[in-house]
C-alpha cells in the first residue's frame, strides 16, 4: 500500500506545466545585407525573430509528463475508461531582453541603438481528458492568452485565444512496483491564435505560433519510495507558413519554414506528506535553424535563424485538497537567453 499511497501523492505535481511560454529571442543584431541578396537589402532581424518566437501553446517537455501518475489502485496510471478530467492552469510570465542594433551596410556603424522589449503574458489553459481505454487518454487544450508588450515600436495589450491543440496519450505496458512506467504521447497544434504573420510588424501582439505542429515523444517514470524520477524526450515538427504579405521594413515576407525541435527534460517529485509534495524538474528544448523567404518586388531573397536553445529550471510544490484534487503551484526560471525570465504557474485537476 505504500507504493500505492507515494504514487497517488506525487501524481499530481508531475502534471504542473511550467510553460516557457514565449521565447522571445534576446539577441544582437546587425542590419547588414543578407547572403542571398543581391541589391543589398536586408530585412528586419528584430521582427523576423519577433514573429518566430516561441508563443503561447507551444509544446514544452512538462507538458509531455503530464499525468504520468495519476491515480492509486489501478493496472495502469492514466485516468479510467469513460473519465473525464477537466483541468484549470494559470500561468504568468514574463520576457525581458535588450536588442542592440546596428547598421553595417555602408562599412561603418551609421546606427546605433538599445531597444527595451518587456513583455507580460497571463494565460488561462483549460484542459479536457477523456479515457478512451484504460491505457489511453484524449485530451482537448484550450488556452485563452491576455498578452501586454512595451518596446519603443509598440505599447499595448492583445486578448485572443492561443493555439489549440488535441492530444493522445498512450501507456503500452502495466504499471508494476520496482519497474519503470512508460507512456507515448502524441499531439497536434492548431494555429488558432492570433498569427505573428499576419500582424503589423511594430504595432501588432502576436498569441499563437502561425503554424501547425506536430509533436510525439516519450516519457520515463520510476516510484522509489518515497520519490518518483521521470524523465521525458520528444520531437516536434512544423509545417511552413507559405503564401504571407508581412511586410518587414523594406521588403515583405512570404514563407517561413520552421526548423525541427528536440526537447528533453528530467526531475523528480518528493512527497512530504500525506497532503503535500515537491519537484524540481529541468527541460530543454533545441530548435533547428528556420528558413524565411522575402521579396523586395524585385528579388526573391531568404535567410535564416540561428540555432535556438531554451532550457528552463521548475521548482514546484503540490498540496492536496481531496482524493480528486490536487492545488499544484510551481515556479520556472529561465537559464538560456531564449527562455522567459521567469514563470509562475498554478494548476487545479478536476476529475468527475
Amino acid at each position: 500500500m505504500k507504493f500505492r499511497t507515494t504514487l497517488g501523492l506525487i501524481a499530481a505535481i508531475l502534471a504542473m506545466p511550467v510553460h516557457s511560454e514565449e521565447s522571445s529571442a534576446p539577441s544582437v543584431t546587425k542590419n547588414s545585407p543578407s547572403p542571398s541578396a543581391t541589391d543589398g537589402t536586408k530585412p528586419s532581424d528584430n521582427a523576423a525573430r519577433e514573429a518566430l518566437a516561441k508563443k503561447e501553446g507551444d509544446t514544452d517537455q512538462t507538458s509531455l509528463l503530464k499525468q504520468t501518475l495519476t491515480a492509486v489502485d489501478k493496472d495502469y496510471t492514466l485516468i479510467k475508461r469513460g473519465s473525464f478530467q477537466l483541468t484549470y492552469d494559470l500561468n504568468y510570465t514574463y520576457t525581458g531582453q535588450e536588442k542592440i542594433n546596428t547598421d553595417l551596410a555602408s562599412g561603418a556603424a551609421t546606427l546605433f541603438n538599445i531597444e527595451n522589449v518587456n513583455s507580460h503574458t497571463l494565460t488561462n489553459t483549460f484542459s479536457l481528458d477523456y479515457g478512451l481505454l484504460n491505457n489511453l487518454t484524449a485530451n482537448f487544450t484550450l488556452p485563452i492568452v491576455s498578452k501586454y508588450t512595451q518596446s519603443a515600436l509598440i505599447d499595448g495589450m492583445s486578448n485572443s485565444f492561443g493555439d489549440i491543440s488535441i492530444a493522445a496519450r498512450y501507456q503500452p505496458f502495466e504499471a508494476q512496483r520496482d519497474q519503470a512506467s512508460m507512456t507515448a504521447t502524441g499531439s497536434i497544434r492548431l494555429p488558432t491564435g492570433t498569427s505573428p504573420f499576419k500582424v503589423v510588424a511594430g504595432s501588432g501582439i502576436a498569441t499563437g505560433s502561425g503554424v501547425t505542429a506536430l509533436s510525439g515523444g516519450v516519457n520515463v517514470n520510476k516510484i522509489v519510495d518515497p520519490v518518483a524520477i521521470f524523465g521525458s524526450l520528444n520531437l516536434t515538427y512544423s509545417l511552413p507558413a507559405k503564401h504571407l504579405n508581412q511586410v518587414l521594413g523594406s521588403v515583405v515576407l512570404t514563407q517561413m519554414r520552421p526548423g525541427i525541435s528536440v526537447g528533453f527534460g528530467a526531475g523528480f517529485a518528493y512527497a512530504l506528506s500525506y497532503a503535500i509534495t515537491t519537484s524540481v524538474s529541468f527541460q530543454e528544448s533545441i530548435s533547428a535553424r528556420s528558413k524565411l523567404r522575402f521579396t523586395d518586388g524585385v528579388h526573391n531573397l531568404s535567410s535564416s535563424t540561428p540555432l535556438q536553445t531554451s532550457a528552463i529550471l521548475s521548482l514546484g510544490m503540490g498540496y492536496r485538497l481531496s482524493p480528486k484534487t490536487t492545488l499544484n503551484t510551481s515556479v520556472g526560471i529561465g537559464l538560456t537567453a531564449n527562455a522567459p525570465n521567469f514563470s509562475i504557474d498554478m494548476t487545479m485537476p478536476l476529475s468527475f
